[in-house]
């Protein structure tokens, strides 16, 4: 298992105006890359996020932050398809958007729309009146993550700085589906 830090401006998270949206670099700095994670359930992954980033988070508490990603889970999945996840949640008291970027060595149950196992998850936490920006970043994850190219490059990769590299890129919108 690898981690890593990042810091990455992506120019899709950006319009003219740099302010609108937080840089993935700067998301995942608070969060991390992890390549290899291995767990069991949807829920112990969830749970396991959750003490990951509240390892960065000195003032929230990772059963806060299990509770909200499993309240958003219930909702509905967060398995956007393609074997990607994007789980998410607001938390109270959250000065920054954090994240963490994980590339799991087993393919896991997700109930993903499409049916399909999940091997790439992208999990995000931002502040409690941040909708806004939380909309524009899920938006601009699911942007890349629908990019085949970029999906398959994120899947062979295993060196955190290449997967900046890759989050880096902009999008050429032929790759999708």
């Amino acid at each position: 298992m690898s981690v890593s830090h990042a810091s990455i401006h992506h120019p899709l998270m950006h319009g003219n105006n740099q302010h609108d949206a937080p840089d993935i670099g700067a998301i995942l700095d608070r969060g991390g890359i992890i390549i290899g994670h291995q767990t069991t359930s949807k829920k112990r992954l969830l749970e396991q996020i959750a003490n990951m980033l509240a390892e960065h988070l000195p003032n929230i508490d990772a059963g806060q932050i299990f509770s909200t990603l499993i309240e958003r889970e219930n909702l509905g999945s967060t398995g956007i398809g393609n074997g990607v996840a994007l789980p998410h949640g607001r938390i109270a008291g959250l000065k920054e958007v954090v994240g963490v970027f994980l590339h799991l060595k087993n393919a896991l149950d997700f109930d993903a729309a499409d049916h399909l196992p999940v091997n790439l998850v992208f999990a995000i936490l931002v502040p409690e009146d941040a909708t806004e920006e939380h909309l524009y970043l899920l938006a601009g994850l699911a942007d890349i993550f629908r990019n085949n190219e970029k999906r398959r490059e994120l899947l062979e990769t295993t060196d955190p700085s290449l997967i900046r590299e890759i989050f880096d890129t902009p999008v050429n919108a032929e790759d999708h589906y």
